[in-house]
């Protein structure tokens, strides 16, 4: 009897940090007021649902470069507050292009935040969507520069 062998799907990870003078619960705050996000979030301008595990979230996303904002549905995993938000959003069927992605919030030694986001992708059309998985890169970059302008503007 032999083995059966499958390969792994594709995966890439990608991911961005920030150092926010400020404490973890001020970027949290900032962080969950969804509804001011038009004013200041260039990579994510509408996020909405509850920020409960096994909540569904609908997020538009305007990735750099060019192309239209896009909405995405999302099933939230994970919720501490002033720690992290993670949520994973499906194209079509699991394994097709699964991503997580996280937002996460560190405290740091002279009282500010480590700020990070964090994607990992996983599915058949990770190598086809090289090219996006980097303009979504360039996004969180943009949108963890303008997170820190606006905590730290508060």
């Amino acid at each position: 009897m032999s083995a059966r062998h499958t390969r792994p799907f594709p995966t890439r990870e990608i991911h961005h940090a920030i150092d926010i003078d400020a404490p973890p619960a001020a970027v949290w705050a900032v962080l969950a007021d969804t509804a001011a996000y038009g004013e200041w979030n260039p990579f994510i301008p509408r996020l909405e649902g509850d920020w409960r595990v096994g909540a569904k979230l609908s997020a538009l996303v305007a990735t750099p470069g060019g192309g239209r904002p896009r909405t995405f549905e999302q099933t939230v995993l994970a919720v501490q507050p002033g720690r992290e938000l993670r949520w994973i959003v499906r194209v079509l069927v699991p394994g097709l292009l699964d991503g997580v992605h996280s937002f996460g919030l560190q405290p740091l030694p002279a009282g500010g935040t480590r700020f990070t986001q964090v994607e990992r992708f996983r599915g058949l059309l990770v190598r086809l969507l090289r090219r996006q998985i980097d303009k979504t890169q360039l996004g969180m970059e943009q949108m963890n520069g303008a997170l820190k302008r606006r905590v730290e503007g508060r």
